[in-house]
């Protein structure tokens, strides 16, 4: 499946809105989208660190992108991973899953995800601290983190 690809315009505004919120000035770094991506979820982060809700569209832009990048790095359709409400993708080369409830599942919240992607947690702080839900065989994603 290839990656979303957002709107540049779109992610602007998102990163923008998100700077705001965080008292920062307005973005003035590359234009491509990768680098637009890769700045909203670090603003994102900032945000959460410093305990302010994250704009909606910047969390979600940055939750997608991330969980693209896993998929690139790890195509396959053996595992689902869950952020719940932004997005879901599946990975993991191996056997496929095609109907119900998938047998391989990982299911997290934004901030986790966006932490395990970036490198700032590890799989195992995460699993150990409750903050990952992972249930199947090939559910553990240590081979595949950091994607950013």
């Amino acid at each position: 499946m290839p990656p979303h690809k957002p709107d540049p315009e779109r992610v602007r505004t998102a990163l923008d809105a998100q700077l705001a919120a965080l008292d920062e000035p307005s973005y003035d770094g590359p234009e491509d989208l990768g680098a637009l991506l890769g700045a909203c979820a670090a603003a994102v982060l900032r945000a959460y660190e410093r305990g302010i809700r994250p704009e909606r569209e910047a969390a979600r832009l940055a939750v997608r992108h991330l969980l693209d990048r896993l998929a690139a790095a790890a195509p396959g359709r053996t595992v689902e991973v869950r952020v719940p409400p932004y997005a879901a993708v599946q990975c993991v080369e191996g056997p496929r899953h095609t109907r119900g409830t998938p047998p391989n599942v990982v299911e997290t919240d934004a901030r986790t995800w966006l932490e395990l992607a970036t490198g700032r947690l590890t799989w195992a702080d995460a699993t150990a601290a409750g903050r990952v839900s992972a249930s199947g065989a090939r559910a553990d994603l240590t081979a595949h983190l950091p994607v950013a």
